[in-house]
């Protein structure tokens, strides 16, 4: 087994990494049981942050590492919340200031103005000088609803409406999320990334 850092300290992200990396050799550690602390979040992205918590995350232990940063982007109000998703409504705002500011900023908006969407941006690994990450994205498009509903999810699900659906994000189980949403389809184009990257590659005629 391939000991692989997992940069958050989320208990059921990584007991479902867990369960998808373990197949593929790999053993992963969560870094607060290592006792090592989160990086800040510089980047202009959510690429670049990323990046940088899968760097500080392998460079601190030695391993491998797989780093996630994600958040919702309203086009109408320039990409905000964006990379400011988690305080948006201030460094420890809950999530019911910040669907509230959402909510606030977007109270003139009408139609497709309150289109949205959720991104989440995956980075592996193989150690801290890994000069060729693997990088994969994944979108879930919505709109923004006028008052939350549903007490499922967390962050905007209660305002999020998935496209072409009749309840709120909040209102889906974790299995329905788990098939189609910007997290899912992330994990699902890393894993397929890791595994070509893994693979054995054959030998041309000319080799």
């Amino acid at each position: 087994m391939k000991a692989l850092l997992l940069a958050t300290a989320n208990a059921g992200k990584i007991r479902e990494l867990d369960s998808l990396l373990s197949p593929r050799g790999y053993q992963v550690h969560a870094q607060n049981d290592l006792a090592i602390a989160g990086v800040a979040e510089t980047g202009s992205t959510f690429v670049e942050n990323a990046l940088l918590k899968a760097r500080h995350g392998a460079a601190l232990s030695g391993m491998a590492a797989l780093a996630e940063d994600s958040g919702l982007c309203v086009p109408a109000l320039q990409g905000a919340p964006g990379l400011f998703s988690a305080r948006y409504a201030g460094e420890d705002a809950s999530d019911a200031e910040n669907n509230q500011r959402l909510l606030n900023e977007m109270q003139d908006l009408q139609g497709a103005e309150r289109g949205a969407y959720y991104v989440a941006c995956m980075v592996f690994l193989e150690s801290a000088e890994d000069p060729a990450p693997i990088v994969a994205q994944g979108f879930w498009s919505g709109v923004i609803a006028p008052a939350p509903q549903g007490e499922g999810g967390f962050g905007y699900d209660p305002l999020f409406w998935p496209r072409g659906s009749t309840r709120s994000a909040a209102e889906w189980t974790l299995a329905e999320k788990n098939r189609v949403s910007h997290r899912a389809l992330a994990l699902e184009r890393l894993l397929k990334l890791l595994a070509e990257r893994q693979a054995p590659q054959p030998l041309s005629e000319r080799d």
